[in-house]
């Protein structure tokens, strides 16, 4: 089987550029796609609220509820926020898009930076938090859970190697179910609420019931852990080009639909546990949605369907961040602002340095962080609030400057998302700092800094590329060929014929090691006689380069005005891969020097070996 069968058996046939537009995806693939990420939160986030509520006592559950609602607020308003983004800007993008137009392409920089840690941080947090659903099912897998996230992750980078259309269909129908199982969640914990029913008294919220202890920066602790359940939202708005035609239709379509399913499932989720009297497993082995789904259906098929759902749903979450993540990157690498690779599709049409680069950096989070969820909700949310609050700070400042129709309201909506979004931000920072929010805090500004040197660099690259078509012509120079040669065999002819096509001005140039060396190498020339001078340069120190250097500054110095130099390399391939290791590769390494240091053409000739 050849390298492009088995490519084509893992990956799937190459697509033609004619077909992105199949790849383009309608509202029910995208939602799946997009979406994943926020909806999975509420497998987290409600537990995330209870695990810094309990550190108080368990009568402060009572304060869940009103976070959740708050929380719920915040979504709505970030979904209209979104809504505007998507118009203003339907070429993708996002708020990278927005700041970047609006306030400068220095905090577009910080946004796009924030945007990617964000990424790679909830493909780290759901996929772990996938595995502690399998846990809580299955404790015998507790020993594997950084071994089974790494696998996790790299199934996703090969689903979505294989492209959009393909993955898509396959998170479909694993997303679909998991709504429904959390509907039937929240309508039988509804219900049990409703008749009194429930096997456990829910606790009535009342402040005076919280301990002592509860303060104002608890309540602003688990109001931050909760934002994790917000995370996703920006998705969307950066996939706008990927959505079918109409594709701003499409996009705000599915923003809604997101925004009132994040509501329903987040909010009764978090209900249900209060009346439940669910408390969090500070060990993390047994999630809250796990004990929440056992209280309402028992532990029999509608409990291990529903934590097999939540976990390919958590698994899935990461998909979102393999679409965005890419395509931000792609977008970002057009403005100069990543490297250049980042912006070329594959053979599936997909951006495939994004996606493995993803794979690779969350694999890296959890070895590193041991597949806990719990050390890296810390980490998580940063990123994105900081880019929610630039969004709207740029929406304010475009609503400002064009007065559109309809702009007072437009700046309403945005100028209090962004004022929300600060506030968020600085709880976070705060309340999280000393749990790792610091390693965000730092590494930001650090990879700001890297992206503003790609920046410059690629700037500097084109101003000294860049030529008057006007004014800058093409001369031809004749060159001097030197061939640098090891011995007289095929190789070394068969180069030498192809520089005197070149041209007539050809030098073969050898190095010898010792006087016997010299005067043995000097009568074969002459008895061999190809036409061609021979220089013979003897070196003391037993090397090629230096010596090869020097006669090339030499041979410049007299024909730098009008004539070029080139160095044409005979190489030898043999025709198993290991036999290259049986050779000293040394024309690999003169063509490494030469390139290195000199602006001179070097070619190689290449001669290939039959047994």
């Amino acid at each position: 089987m050849t390298s492009d069968s088995l490519k084509k058996i893992m990956f799937g046939k190459p697509l033609k550029s004619s077909e992105i537009e199949s790849e383009k995806m309608p509202v029910w693939k995208a939602l799946p796609i997009l979406s994943s990420d926020a909806l999975s939160s509420v497998s987290y986030g409600t537990e995330q609220i209870l695990l810094e509520l309990a550190t108080v006592g368990v009568a402060a559950f009572a304060f869940s509820l009103p976070i959740a609602v708050s929380i719920i607020a915040l979504i709505l308003l970030l979904v209209l926020s979104y809504r505007q983004v998507i118009e203003a800007y339907p070429m993708g993008g996002g708020a990278y898009m927005v700041t970047k137009e609006n306030l400068g392409m220095v905090w577009g920089r910080l946004t796009g930076v924030s945007l990617l840690i964000d990424y790679t941080l909830t493909v780290a947090v759901s996929i772990s938090a996938g595995v502690q659903a399998i846990t809580s099912a299955f404790p015998s897998a507790v020993p594997y859970i950084v071994p089974l996230t790494i696998l996790l992750v790299w199934i996703m980078v090969w689903l979505n190697l294989r492209g959009t259309s393909e993955s898509g269909t396959v998170f479909a129908i694993p997303t679909y179910f998991f709504i429904l199982c959390i509907l039937l969640l929240v309508g039988k914990g509804v219900f049990d609420l409703l008749t009194g029913s429930m096997n456990t008294h829910a606790i009535e919220f009342a402040p005076s019931a919280a301990t002592n202890s509860l303060t104002l920066f608890v309540l602003l602790k688990a109001f931050s852990s909760g934002c994790s359940a917000v995370t996703g939202i920006e998705a969307i708005s950066d996939a706008v080009p990927h959505f079918r035609t109409p594709s701003v239709k499409n996009a705000k379509r599915t923003l809604l639909s997101l925004g009132g399913l994040l509501a329903i499932v987040f909010g009764g989720v978090t209900l249900i546990a209060l009346g439940y009297g669910v408390a969090p497993d500070h060990n993390g082995h047994t999630s809250v949605l796990s004990m929440v789904t056992e209280q309402a259906f028992g532990r029999g098929a509608m409990y291990y369907a529903t934590q097999i759902a939540t976990m390919l749903i958590l698994v899935l979450a990461a998909n979102t961040s393999f679409n965005g993540f890419p395509i931000l990157a792609s977008i970002m690498a057009q403005d100069k602002n990543f490297p250049r690779m980042f912006s070329f599709r594959g053979d599936r049409l997909s951006y495939h340095y994004g996606i493995i680069t993803l794979g690779v950096l969350a694999s890296l989070l959890l070895i590193g962080f041991k597949g806990k969820t719990d050390a890296l909700i810390p980490l998580y949310a940063i990123g994105v609030f900081l880019s929610f609050t630039l969004a709207q700070t740029g929406l304010v400042r475009k609503w400002l400057r064009e007065r559109v129709s309809g702009w007072i309201g437009k700046l309403i909506i945005n100028g209090l998302g962004g004022i929300v979004s600060l506030a968020v931000l600085i709880i976070f920072s705060v309340t999280k700092f000393s749990e790792g929010a610091w390693i965000v805090i730092i590494i930001t500004p650090i990879l700001l800094w890297l992206i503003t040197k790609i920046s410059h660099h690629y700037d500097d690259v084109a101003k000294q590329l860049r030529i008057d078509i006007t004014q800058d012509r093409v001369c031809t120079k004749e060159p001097v060929i030197i061939v640098p040669v090891a011995g007289i065999h095929k190789a070394v002819e068969h180069s030498l014929n192809y520089a005197k096509s070149l041209s007539p001005n050809v030098i073969a140039f050898y190095v010898s090691f010792s006087d016997e060396d010299e005067e043995s190498m000097q009568e074969k020339w002459q008895i061999w006689d190809p036409g061609v001078r021979l220089v013979v340069f003897k070196s003391r120190y037993r090397t090629i380069l230096k010596p090869l250097a020097e006669f090339i500054d030499r041979i410049d110095t007299h024909v730098s005005e009008k004539q070029s130099i080139m160095v044409i390399l005979p190489q030898f391939m043999p025709k198993k891969w290991w036999h290259r290791l049986l050779h000293n590769q040394s024309a690999a390494r003169i063509r490494s020097k030469l390139q290195a240091d000199k602006d001179i053409v070097v070619a190689t000739v290449p001669y290939h070996l039959h047994q």
